[in-house]
């Protein structure tokens, strides 16, 4: 990246982060959903070898939400940065918009 940040080094960014919020999402959906097949499965007297596989699918999802956050802290970080740092010109952009966006929706998931 040159000294400067261009628009583009902007819509990267935010494009990092609303990947990894979104796959941060997914995994937490995943792992709700496997937990309750789990569940049913128990319920259901299901073979205890076919469980305890659904753990380990289950243990997988939730083994990824940690590394997921970091990577999305570290890309939120970035793009904070560089938000702070925006040029005059991208005032009014539909990427400066978007910047802001996913981080305004990023900080209100975090407070719930």
């Amino acid at each position: 990246m040159s000294a400067t940040p261009t628009l583009r080094d902007l819509k990267i960014k935010t494009g990092t982060v609303k990947r990894l919020f979104k796959d941060e999402n997914s995994y937490h959906k995943e792992s709700e959903s496997q937990q309750k097949h789990i569940d049913k499965l128990i319920s259901e007297g299901a073979d205890e070898h076919d469980i305890s596989k659904q753990k380990e699918v289950l243990q997988e999802s939730l083994n990824m939400i940690p590394d997921c956050q970091n990577r999305l802290k570290e890309a939120q970080k970035e793009l904070q940065k560089l938000l702070e740092n925006k040029d005059a010109s991208w005032e009014g952009t539909e990427e400066l918009k978007q910047a802001e966006d996913i981080l305004e929706q990023i900080n209100k998931g975090n407070t719930n």
